[in-house]
């Protein structure tokens, strides 16, 4: 039986540098668990669409993350953020991604060749399950 890469190479060779990748899906791990709205919203990518209380909401700022974390960060997304193990995250082009699609990692150019990337929460919904 033929070995499946592990998620680290994947990471490496499909996105780029996993250690970026890594650092993030941490912290985000540790800021949800710890309920620490500010970390968790300084790993996001804004502007980032969410629904709130079921009406999608475009969130500009780190501050309007915080703010309206509750709402956005449900137990539910929460869970997923939380149990996600790094070894079972699925690898793809559009980036890295938690539980059934609440939640992806991806790279955000800084530059127009794309030599210089931030990684960051780029989606955050709730499942279609």
């Amino acid at each position: 039986m033929a070995q499946t890469p592990d998620v680290s190479q994947t990471i490496d060779t499909v996105l780029g540098d996993h250690a970026k990748y890594q650092a993030v899906i941490a912290a985000l791990q540790a800021g949800v668990k710890n309920r620490d709205a500010a970390a968790v919203a300084a790993l996001v990518s804004y502007p980032i669409t969410v629904k709130i209380h079921g009406k999608k909401t475009r969130i500009k700022t780190a501050a309007d993350f915080a703010k309206n974390y509750d709402a956005i960060i449900t137990p539910a997304i929460a869970a997923v953020i939380e149990d996600q193990n790094y070894d079972d995250l699925l690898v793809n082009a559009q980036g890295i991604m938690f539980g059934k699609g609440e939640v992806w990692i991806s790279g955000i150019c800084k530059d127009t060749a794309c030599r210089q990337s931030d990684v960051k929460v780029v989606t955050i919904q709730a499942s279609a399950s």
